[in-house]
């Protein structure tokens, strides 16, 4: 395994062990509840996506699932966090991250996600290259999609 590969998979223990965004908050006046489940691996995720405006202003989760699922939902909020402030980030550029995702997620391999994009997200970038577990990660992105269009 390569030094960077390594780091990957650490930072992926890491989200599913210290899971960001977990646990639901109160709903707000402009909020969406949504639960998604992968019925391949059994990975499900209640989140809820609180929407002021234009601007996102909160998403908690909760869920049980493999490491990847797990992850991949706490470095969707965390990247959510970091980059929306405290201000929370545009909806626009949330759907874009998604469709962006999506699309490297389903490359098969062929295009990475973009670190400074991303950021811990991106070392999700390999499950592309593994069919079964797209999915997996996929799930919170999916919920958050669907979260936005009821909010």
């Amino acid at each position: 395994m390569s030094g960077l590969e390594s780091l990957y998979q650490e930072l992926i223990l890491d989200h599913a062990k210290n899971r960001r965004g977990f646990g639901l908050a109160e709903p707000g006046a402009h909020s969406a509840t949504v639960h998604q489940r992968n019925p391949i691996c059994g990975d499900e995720i209640t989140l809820r996506v609180d929407v002021e405006g234009d601007r996102v202003a909160s998403v908690t989760w909760e869920g049980a699932g493999c490491s990847i699922s797990q992850s991949s939902a706490s470095m969707l909020v965390a990247l959510l966090q970091e980059d929306g402030g405290a201000e929370g980030m545009a909806k626009t550029d949330v759907e874009a991250l998604i469709t962006q995702f999506r699309e490297a997620l389903r490359s098969r391999g062929k295009i990475p996600l973009d670190e400074e994009t991303f950021a811990d997200a991106a070392a999700l970038s390999g499950v592309s290259k593994y069919t079964a577990r797209v999915k997996c990660a996929m799930l919170a992105w999916v919920a958050l999609e669907e979260g936005l269009r009821e909010a």
